[in-house]
């Protein structure tokens, strides 16, 4: 669990720090994504996006069990 728990916190520091960059891919306007404007009203849904992430921590996970 120790191990576990200092893993996540270094990718989190990670993911803090590489921001700038990470900010500017293409997650979260891929084509799938569901964004809906009217006049004072704004929805969004990243469903492409959260699909590829699904399949990237699994990957990850599976990789990681292994």
């Amino acid at each position: 669990m120790q191990k576990t728990l200092i893993l996540l916190g270094l990718f989190i520091v990670a993911v803090g720090a590489l921001w700038p960059w990470l900010s500017r891919l293409p997650f979260g306007r891929l084509p799938g994504d569901i964004h809906i404007e009217r006049e004072h009203f704004d929805f969004y849904f990243p469903l492409t996006s959260s699909i590829l992430l699904s399949l990237l921590l699994t990957l990850i996970f599976w990789w990681w069990r292994r």
